[in-house]
C-alpha cells in the first residue's frame, strides 16, 4: 500500500472502493446494532444525545444516506492519537464539542477524495461547538500525509495523526470500524450518534444540515 505507483485503472480502484463501503456499511450496521429490537437503557452520559439523534434522524438522507443513526447512544471509545506538535491527545479532550471524527490514510483513494469535502464542513461549521477530527493512521512513507494536505489545499482541518493505526483497531474490536473511510458523529458528551462507513460528500447541503442539527443550532 505504500507504493507510488497504482498500476489498476482510477475507475476500477474507485469501484473496488465502493464495494468495500457497501459491505462495510453491512457489516457495521450488524456490528454496531442496528438491527433493531432490544431494550437497554441509554447511560445517563448519553441521555442528552438521545435529542440529538432525534434531530439527526431525518436528515439522513441524500448525500449522508448512509448514516447509521444510533437507536441507542453510547459512549465512544476514548482512543488516544497524535494533534499538531505529535501532543498526544484523547477523544474525551474534545468534551463540550459535537465532533465530526474520521479515520483515512493517504493509500485510501476514497479518503483522499472526501478530504476536501471535510476541510470544507470545517471551514463553514468549526469553531467552539464543533470540529471535523480527521485522523490519519498512516503507517509508513509518514511525510506523504502533510504533502498530500497541502496539495490539496486543506486549510481548516487540524493534523491529526496515529502512525501506529491503534485507533483503528481498537475501533475495530468495539464493533464499530470494518474499513476505511469510517466517520463517527460524536455528541458532546462522548457519545455516538451515527457512524458512516464510506466515503461521504461532507461539504452537500445535506450533510451541512446534518451536522447543524447534531450542534443544536
Amino acid at each position: 500500500m505504500s507504493s507510488d505507483k497504482i498500476t489498476a485503472p482510477a475507475s476500477v480502484l474507485w469501484r473496488f472502493g465502493s464495494v468495500l463501503a457497501v459491505a462495510a456499511l453491512a457489516g457495521v450496521a450488524v456490528l454496531y446494532g442496528f438491527s433493531g429490537g432490544g431494550k437497554e437503557a441509554v447511560s445517563e452520559q448519553c441521555a442528552p444525545a438521545v435529542e440529538a439523534v432525534a434531530r439527526v434522524a431525518p436528515l439522513a438522507h441524500g448525500e449522508v444516506a448512509a448514516l447509521l443513526v444510533a437507536k441507542r447512544p453510547a459512549p465512544l471509545v476514548d482512543v488516544a492519537f497524535q494533534a499538531p506538535g505529535d501532543k498526544i491527545v484523547h477523544l474525551s479532550d474534545f468534551r463540550g464539542k459535537t465532533i465530526l471524527f474520521n479515520l483515512w490514510a493517504t493509500w485510501c483513494i476514497p479518503c483522499r477524495e472526501e478530504m476536501p469535502a471535510l476541510d470544507r464542513l470545517q471551514t463553514r461549521l468549526g469553531g467552539s461547538n464543533f470540529e471535523v477530527v480527521a485522523v490519519s493512521i498512516d503507517t509508513t512513507r509518514l511525510e506523504r500525509r502533510q504533502i498530500f494536505l497541502d496539495s490539496i489545499g486543506v486549510k481548516a482541518l487540524s493534523f491529526y495523526a496515529d502512525p501506529s493505526a491503534d485507533v483503528f483497531q481498537k475501533l475495530k474490536q468495539a464493533g464499530k470500524v470494518v474499513g476505511l473511510p469510517t466517520t463517527i458523529l460524536v455528541d458532546p458528551q462522548g457519545c455516538e450518534l451515527g457512524i458512516m462507513p464510506g466515503p461521504a460528500d461532507w461539504a452537500s447541503d445535506d450533510a451541512m444540515k446534518m451536522a447543524t442539527a447534531a450542534i443544536g443550532r
